[in-house]
């Protein structure tokens, strides 16, 4: 099964989780639940993290953290770790006590990290365990609820997204939190850049902007691995091989130029990331079968005879060539 890939830098802002083996419990009495965060407090102290909020459940966790120091893999390497050997060692059990890695979604503090904190909040109302947050012991949000600061708890920044005057900004969260409850609408994980990043499109392209030095061609087994490859322009790739057959743009999409159109629908698939669909699109409409027919066509053509000296000459004057 692939992996996701672990996007670390200094500063960056995650949503955390990680699920009992099989959907089995991972907290099997209070002690359970304050052992964990025995933990947290010491991985604060080990590895330097801010933890904006949290929810302990039956059978998983949620977690927001941010790492000034980019280290969030030492984090739950250490925090997984240590609490899977407590209960093994409680229970004599030998094996899995969380199902796999954990999952991390980088998040983009400006649109969702409000947001996100109601929806940790929110998890055991909507788990039916309580009816008000504030009844569930084992979350931040009491935390948020209080004139105090909490010890390990960064809840600055959040009250600060609801209000700038501090006297006011426990009761501004409160309401903003209360007036969820009851709602179907919940966070809506489902369009995820990359499958792990939650975000506006200016703060994935200042994410792909900090990992344009990694090699993500040597990594093997990582899921979504090919939306963060460095891709070409399509319409670039079109108007140079336009250009090389020394005919204008709008000639390619004609049915009667097929040469230009199959070598176009080679070059879009290989050097973007387009779907099949979004190529039909370039060449007058063609229909997602009919572009990986014609791919696979072209393909078995490449196969038989030497590249074409116009692929060639086409990729040479990409604006970012490959070898």
């Amino acid at each position: 099964m692939a992996r996701p890939l672990r996007i670390e830098y200094e500063g960056a802002l995650y949503h955390v989780t990680s699920r009992g083996n099989e959907g089995r419990r991972i907290f099997f009495s209070k002690p359970d639940y304050y052992k964990f965060l025995d933990y947290l407090k010491l991985a604060q102290e080990k590895f330097h993290y801010l933890l904006h909020a949290y929810v302990l459940m039956t059978n998983h966790y949620h977690l927001l953290i941010e790492t000034p120091l980019a280290n969030l893999n030492r984090i739950m390497h250490f925090l997984n770790g240590s609490y899977t050997n407590y209960i093994n060692l409680k229970r004599s059990h030998l094996g899995h006590l969380l199902q796999g890695r954990y999952k991390a979604i980088l998040i983009d503090r400006d649109n969702y990290l409000l947001e996100l904190s109601r929806y940790i909040h929110l998890n055991p109302v909507r788990a039916k365990l309580v009816k008000k947050p504030e009844d569930y012991p084992f979350s931040s949000y009491r935390i948020y609820l209080s004139s105090k600061n909490g010890a390990f708890v960064y809840r600055d920044q959040i009250l600060g997204m609801i209000t700038k005057d501090q006297r006011k900004a426990t009761k501004k969260y409160k309401e903003f939190v209360d007036s969820d409850i009851g709602t179907k609408i919940a966070m809506n994980f489902d369009h995820l850049y990359g499958g792990i990043i939650l975000g506006k499109e200016e703060f994935i392209k200042d994410t792909l902007e900090k990992l344009k030095d990694k090699k993500f061609h040597k990594m093997k087994g990582i899921s979504h691995i090919k939306e963060f490859e460095e891709k070409e322009d399509p319409r670039e790739i079109l108007d140079h091989l336009a250009a090389h057959f020394r005919k204008p743009s709008g000639e390619i999409i004609q049915k009667d130029k097929k040469e230009m159109r199959d070598i176009g629908i080679y070059l879009l698939k290989k050097y973007t990331g387009l779907t099949n669909r979004e190529i039909g699109q370039q060449f007058a409409h063609l229909n997602d079968f009919t572009v990986a027919k014609i791919y696979q066509r072209f393909l078995e053509k490449l196969k038989k005879e030497p590249l074409f000296k116009e692929i060639e000459e086409i990729k040479r004057n990409f604006s970012n060539g490959k070898p």
